[in-house]
């Protein structure tokens, strides 16, 4: 008789019986201390992941210790899978730890490759697992690798497939008590196919992955329980199984402060990126957005109302007139443009505080703007008749222009509610602009400096905490820490 060959990635699991009738119903509420501490380590994993990228890439070899990390995340999200809604299997809690749990009914082992193909990882991960990521969609679903960073979910969440029949499980389980066989056995074996596939887009083997259900609890060939795994001498060539029973020895191994040093720090990585970019996108817009008059063009849009005028959401403004120097000089002046499409006809342009403005818009037909996205804007019609009187016919603008052409308002803001509003010159219905506004932002370069300085500092002690938990992680016993 032929035995399928036996995959680096390797899924055992064992179904528990009997199992609580209702305690299912709760799970979600007991297994939440584990999705917030698993939503930090697929942080840690997704930065770890990028890293052995590089190192695979140029070298060959995926370091040691971030492949225990990474095993350990995919054995711990495993675990509270196979307890929770993506298998029903037990009822015992899953334990806080990455290693191998000997007396834990699920279990998770990956074969460490002494080398892989430089040539592989730059498209395995996507292009070759192409076939499986489609078969695995119909398994989860939706949910399938979205393990981004940032991301809470997880890529063998309840959906799809396996969550119609766990759902179908529960359901038997809560009427009868038991936990069908037959459906228990394919749903692990879909796990099992999961769980190849992320071992191996997450760069763990070359080995490409079968086509094949290997349904049940146990791996092709397995005549024995789960023993615990040990790891490789270090240095040694060949392949081992990641994680051992019990805690790490001194000096070696995932201790929870080197844990807690690599998830830190890369959050810290992940928060650079945000600050290195906002920083950056300021300095772009302080050197090349700024023009000769001071200032920077903040966007240009166009903006259309069947009715009789166009006006901005109230903008709140506080902290200028007690004297904040942050708020003032953040924001500097503003300068507002329009254009009507038409050049014939004459616009008007105006800046008022919003209580005048709603007054001489009451009951008249009007549209405004209430948020401006980068593709969309949203925007509130207002149902009524014609103005009343022409706008340069009252006094209560702080700043205005009226003409034909682009006509531009230069106004240094106050406290208070303002309401910014574009309308035909001559009060007529039919509105269409191309507007423009600007700010002189006099701190802009010196916040942007900030950012990108807090971004590099953050980015360098971010790549030193995990450094420094990889390289403890992968010390032999006995060596100088």
């Amino acid at each position: 008789m032929m035995v399928a060959a036996a995959y680096p990635v390797r899924v055992r699991a064992t179904l528990d019986e009997p199992l609580s009738r209702w305690l299912w119903l709760v799970k979600w509420l007991l297994a939440i201390p584990h999705f917030v501490v698993l939503a930090f380590l697929w942080m840690a994993f997704a930065a770890l992941s990028v890293v052995a990228f590089f190192a695979i890439l140029f070298t060959g070899r995926y370091p040691q210790s971030i492949f225990e990390f990474n095993v350990g995340v995919l054995r711990w999200t495993w675990r509270v899978s196979y307890y929770t809604y993506g298998a029903l299997g037990t009822d015992q809690y899953p334990p806080f730890t990455m290693a191998e749990v000997p007396d834990y009914p699920a279990h998770l082992e990956i074969s460490y490759p002494a080398r892989l193909s430089r040539g592989l990882v730059l498209i395995k991960w996507w292009l070759l697992a192409l076939p499986h990521y489609i078969v695995v969609g119909l398994f989860v679903g939706a949910a399938w690798f979205a393990w981004q960073v940032g991301d809470q979910r997880y890529p063998w969440a309840p959906g799809g497939l396996i969550g119609i029949l766990v759902l179908v499980a529960a359901v038997l389980l809560l009427v009868s008590g038991r936990y069908p066989r037959p459906v228990y056995d394919f749903v692990l074996g879909m796990h099992r196919w999961v769980l190849r596939v992320a071992a191996y887009a997450a760069l763990m083997t070359d080995d490409y992955l079968p086509f094949r259900l290997d349904m049940g609890g146990t791996e092709p060939g397995d005549t024995l329980t789960v023993a615990a795994p040990t790891r490789p001498t270090p240095g040694g060539a060949g392949s081992w199984t990641t994680g051992g029973a019990g805690p790490p020895t001194p000096g070696q191994g995932w201790t929870a402060g080197r844990t807690a040093s690599a998830v830190v720090g890369s959050l810290l990585v992940l928060a650079s990126l945000g600050l290195l970019g906002v920083g950056g996108a300021g300095m772009w817009a302080d050197q090349v957005q700024r023009g000769a008059d001071g200032y920077v063009t903040l966007g240009t849009q166009t903006y259309s109302s069947a009715g009789y005028a166009v006006a901005s959401d109230r903008i709140h403004i506080y902290g200028v007139t007690a004297g904040w120097g942050a708020v003032r000089d953040l924001l500097g002046d503003v300068r507002v443009s329009a254009a009507a499409q038409d050049p014939s006809r004459p616009t008007f342009v105006g800046i008022a505080p919003s209580g005048s403005v709603d007054g001489y818009l009451n009951g008249v037909s009007y549209t405004t703007v209430r948020d401006l996205g980068p593709s969309t804007t949203v925007y509130s019609q207002h149902a009524g008749g014609a103005l009343a009187t022409v706008p340069t016919a009252n006094s209560f603008w702080t700043a205005s222009s009226s003409g034909l052409g682009t006509q531009t308002v230069r106004w240094s803001p106050s406290d208070g509610d303002w309401t910014v509003v574009v309308l035909n010159a001559d009060a007529s219905r039919s509105v269409a602009v191309t507007a423009q506004v600007g700010a002189t932002l006099p701190a802009l370069g010196w916040l942007a400096g900030g950012l990108l300085v807090l971004g590099a500092l953050s980015l360098a002690a971010g790549i030193a905490l995990v450094a420094a938990a990889v390289v403890r992680a992968g010390r032999p016993t006995g060596s100088p820490r």
